[in-house]
């Protein structure tokens, strides 16, 4: 139980920080694409904090579904978000960026439900241990995922830098699949 709740949340790291990074840069894609005046910075923002919404609403609902099920819930929205992207910025202002405010909430917000996993499945006396350890590889994961965007991204359109990143929330929901079918 916990290798598949620590390799969801690997999952989800190769996703978030790289989408919190690219976020400006996808903005301001967009608006040159559409020759819009969009604030980036402030956009940037709001789509970022969204993913406090996400904590507190994915925190309130797995009290009744647990926090497996939250988190492969949120998991794959996001992870649908990636493989979306490129259709996203076919939309109006509007539709794509409330697309960016949809992503940003899910995108951050399985993260404290794969941190309580983490911690109620580790063996009990070596949780913080098996906390600071997962969340050590998680971070270097982030590290690659940004490293291998950035190398990416030069060859593809903006719309669609993000298919790839598609594939660690792929991943992730394999790896906690099984968590996420078992009763709260």
């Amino acid at each position: 139980r916990v290798r598949s709740s620590v390799l969801g949340y690997f999952g989800h790291m190769w996703e978030l920080y790289t989408l919190w990074a690219f976020v400006p840069l996808m903005l301001a894609a967009y608006a040159r694409r559409h020759g819009l005046a969009l604030d980036v910075s402030l956009w940037s923002f709001w789509i970022i904090a969204a993913g406090a919404v996400g904590c507190v609403l994915g925190g309130l609902v797995s009290r009744r579904i647990g926090s497996a099920r939250v988190a492969f819930g949120q998991l794959g929205f996001s992870g649908l978000c990636c493989l979306a992207s490129p259709l996203a910025y076919a939309l109006p202002p509007a539709a794509f960026l409330g697309f960016m405010l949809a992503w940003g909430v899910a995108v951050a917000g399985d993260s404290p439900q794969f941190s309580a996993l983490n911690a109620a499945t580790a063996p009990r006396a070596f949780v913080g241990s098996a906390l600071t350890i997962a969340n050590c590889i998680g971070f270097a994961i982030s590290v690659a995922s940004l490293q291998v965007m950035s190398a990416v991204a030069p060859h593809l359109p903006a719309a669609w830098w993000f298919v790839p990143v598609a594939i660690g929330p792929a991943l992730g929901l394999l790896a906690c699949a099984r968590l996420a079918r078992r009763r709260s």
